[in-house]
């Protein structure tokens, strides 16, 4: 069973996922922080930099937006996209141009030393599935194993955009999806098409002179993670600010279309107090986080990249020395996919599990791993170990 509270402490929203008691996900949002990832412009072209194959694009913020040609060139497979295409034999130029307008979405935020990055590639989210312009794919979610749901799920895709008459526009089937009924799928593609249409619709009637202007905003985090657990098994949502609790409730209401959520409002209370939550969110901020058989990880964030380290601490085992690094290195694996989710950590992760000299543990440790990550939500992918016995992944940030 899953819980959303939903805490308002001044100009601050903290929102935790729990599970059975657990916070699962934890979530911090400052109401006058601008975040603009997910945006979609009709933008101005200020500058073409043939050099760096790039350019800085005007969405109307203070600061020029950077667009690369690896976000402006066609994608040509469904699986690797443009990944495969040797930039050098492209120039830029013959795709974009100063003062040009061009449709666009913000894919990263700006940081206080660099302008937002944007992309040409249109991503519209729904419930079960992800609108995407410019190319007639649709692809599966890779968290959805089962290949009879997968082929159930395309064909339901299909379908629906053949019978919508649409063309240069694919769909992403969200893990959401998954034994979902025909007919809700269909209306979320047909709600995903018309979304599109009422924004060429706004592109048409856009004069040059109001451009850059923005076409979509994105949600905020709590409607975010609505949109992802309403389709779950989110029971109950608790929140301690009477706007707050209209906004969910309309959300659920008019966006998700479902009502059956127990939604409770009790105002001017810290409902981590009162839920017992508050130790376990002051545990976010530890190095440090133990295992139950004795031994820890740690985990340090650099600009680069995300290092956890894995120690046998107190655990000496009763079987042999491999035996007793598999089982704490399993044991952190566990750990570790749930302190990703927890603390939503993105980018780049390496991982020193504790030396192992038997290619089947290192098997069994990235399996464990893999099982661990499906319940995660963000995108993941690990590339495996490396010659300095360093496990390498990835990681999306869910929100930021």
């Amino acid at each position: 069973m899953q819980e959303l509270y939903i805490v308002k402490k001044e100009e601050n929203n903290f929102i935790a996922l729990i599970e059975n008691g657990k916070i699962q996900e934890y979530y911090e949002e400052n109401e006058n922080e601008k975040h603009l990832e997910g945006n979609i412009y009709i933008a101005k072209v200020k500058d073409v930099l043939p050099g760096m194959q790039a350019a800085f694009v005007d969405i109307g913020e203070d600061k020029n937006t950077f667009i690369h040609i690896k976000d402006i060139l066609p994608k040509t497979s469904n699986v690797t996209g443009n990944k495969n295409e040797i930039l050098e034999n492209y120039d830029i130029r013959d795709y974009i141009k100063k003062g040009d307008n061009i449709l666009v979405q913000v894919k990263k935020d700006a940081t206080n030393n660099k302008g937002a990055r944007i992309t040409k590639f249109i991503h519209i989210v729904g419930r079960f599935a992800i609108l995407v312009l410019g190319n007639s794919f649709i692809t599966i979610s890779q968290k959805i194993d089962d290949e009879t749901e997968k082929n159930r799920l395309i064909t339901i895709a299909e379908k629906t955009m053949k019978e919508l008459n649409v063309k240069n526009m694919g769909l992403i089937i969200r893990t959401a999806a998954e034994g979902k009924e025909k007919d809700n799928i269909e209306s979320d593609i047909r709600n995903l098409v018309q979304r599109w249409k009422n924004i060429e619709k706004t592109i048409e009637n856009t004069p040059s002179n109001e451009v850059p202007k923005v076409l979509q905003k994105n949600d905020t985090i709590i409607q975010k993670i609505l949109l992802d657990l309403a389709v779950g098994d989110l029971q109950k949502i608790a929140v301690n600010d009477k706007k707050i609790y209209n906004i969910v409730k309309k959300y659920l209401d008019e966006v998700i279309g479902k009502n059956n959520i127990n939604i409770e409002l009790v105002e001017n209370e810290d409902l981590f107090e009162r839920y017992d939550l508050n130790e376990q969110i002051q545990k976010l901020q530890n190095r440090k986080i133990w295992l139950k058989c004795g031994g820890f990880i740690t985990i340090d964030k650099t600009e680069a990249l995300t290092a956890i380290d894995v120690n046998s601490g107190k655990y000496t085992g009763k079987g042999n020395l491999e035996q007793t690094v598999l089982k704490v290195n399993k044991e952190a694996s566990e750990e570790i996919a749930r302190q990703l989710r927890l603390r939503d950590i993105g980018g780049i992760i390496i991982i020193d599990y504790i030396d192992m000299n038997e290619e089947n543990s290192r098997n069994l440790v990235i399996k464990e791993l893999q099982d661990n990550l499906k319940v995660d939500r963000a995108k993941t992918q690990i590339m495996g170990f490396t010659k300095l016995d360093l496990l390498e992944m990835t990681r999306k940030h869910m929100f930021n």
